[in-house]
């Protein structure tokens, strides 16, 4: 378990320290972990999450089809022509983004508002990265605040036994949805402030014409179905996977035979929008979690934040709240989660409490822990992605810069909320 530490530790680190190179790093040390025997055969394609895999591909396949027709462009002048000044523009397009992360999957929300948040960069000449960034911390943060908002959520859901309005209504109390709310509208005002000099007006003209409706249907389908999938029991693990990249062969077969002439050309680009160095780079790190899972690791650590609270329930619960967001800082939080529910269950059962502050404080730690860094989320990663496509050259320091203050402005009103509505 010492080496399995070890090796993630610096897998972590060099990711950091050489941005450039993080899909060969994570896939090198995945290397390593299964050539030592760390994570065994047999457990390499359970460690990998198929299911996120094919939403990333489907979905950037799908994108580049909506791309194509225009219809972010026109999306683009749509907003502008709302918005006062540049500040709002940015921060509307974060919101919005956090608006369709509560009922879609992160990932999937960044593919879809990046396109926009692109061209209304283009056209009003700003810097994109911090841009994108934003959309992803939103995304991000409100993967909490419904039942279907994030896998960690859904997780939840099934084990506490929760309905899809229990994360609005919980004992009759108002629940985790509030929690995360209150601090969204703080976060919005953290964006307000870090983008207070972008002031200038908003250029406006005529709205540009969309080419083809149809790839614009297919994404709006794909929302659709990811919404109703979320209510469907006993899905397929790869269900939202299945369903992005259905709508994305849809797309392909439909560009085949209507395009003519230029489909070749089209369905060309398309393929050549799937992000393959992020895919590479989200392989690598899932057979690396699945190694030190493997190894006990993260077994280890959630009983050692167990142990450390004794009987103390405040304590327990700040060490829970805390504890989850510095390690889904560096480490996917579906398994973290799904260890501590258990571990969560057995303390409470040990003390004679209720869960539920608990259970709050995990899936909040949990979620919003992602924004620290720029590899503690999948949509962190994929919106890093995005941007180096575009030729931007994205620092660790760009993301610090949104994703601490953003972390610490959601993080603490949730914090304090759920011990003072469930834990006193």
């Amino acid at each position: 378990m010492v080496f399995a530490i070890v090796l993630f530790a610096i897998t972590y680190v060099a990711m950091i320290v050489f941005d450039k190179y993080r899909p060969f790093i994570a896939l090198g040390s995945a290397i390593i972990f299964i050539v030592s025997g760390m994570l065994p055969l047999n457990e390499i394609f359970p460690a990998l999450d198929f299911n996120v895999l094919m939403m990333i591909a489907g979905t950037m396949g799908l994108v580049a089809l909506f791309s194509e027709s225009r219809m972010p462009e026109r999306l683009a002048d749509i907003i502008l022509e709302k918005v006062p000044n540049v500040k709002w523009a940015i921060v509307s397009l974060a919101l919005f983004a956090g608006v369709i992360s509560a009922f879609v999957d992160n990932v999937s929300t960044v593919l879809m508002i990046a396109p926009v948040a692109l061209m209304i960069c283009k056209k009003i000449k700003i810097n994109p990265i911090p841009v994108i960034i934003a959309i992803a911390v939103s995304s991000n943060l409100q993967g909490a605040a419904t039942l279907v908002g994030d896998s960690t959520a859904i997780m939840l859901g099934s084990y506490a036994n929760m309905s899809f309005m229990d994360f609005f209504f919980y004992q009759g109390k108002f629940s985790i949805f509030w929690a995360v709310e209150l601090g969204a509208v703080l976060s919005a005002l953290i964006l307000l402030i870090m983008f207070r000099k972008e002031t200038d007006k908003v250029p406006t003209g005529e709205k540009t014409p969309v080419k083809d409706m149809v790839p614009t249907y297919l994404l709006c389908g794909a929302i659709l179905l990811l919404i109703v999938a979320s209510f469907i029991p006993n899905t397929p693990g790869i269900m939202n996977g299945l369903i992005c990249c259905t709508m994305f062969v849809i797309g392909l077969i439909y560009t085949w035979f209507k395009r003519k002439g230029e489909a070749k050309e089209v369905i060309k680009n398309a393929f050549k929008e799937i992000d393959f160095q992020t895919i590479g780079l989200l392989v690598g790190l899932f057979l690396v979690i699945g190694g030190i899972k493997q190894m006990g690791v993260i077994d280890w650590v959630a009983d050692l934040m167990a142990k450390a609270g004794g009987s103390n329930v405040f304590l327990i619960y700040t060490i829970i709240v805390w504890g989850s967001v510095l390690f889904s800082a560096f480490v996917d939080n579906i398994p973290f989660v799904a260890t501590m529910l258990p571990v969560i269950q057995g303390l409470a059962m040990k003390l004679g409490i209720d869960p539920t502050p608990l259970y709050f404080g995990l899936l909040s730690g949990a979620t919003l822990g992602g924004n620290l860094t720029p590899i503690g989320a999948s949509a962190n990663i994929t919106g890093i992605g995005i941007l180096r496509k575009e030729g931007c050259d994205v620092k660790n320091s760009d993301f610090f810069k949104i994703g601490i203050p953003f972390t610490l402005a959601a993080i603490i009103p949730a914090y304090i909320y759920i011990w003072l509505v469930y834990g006193i």
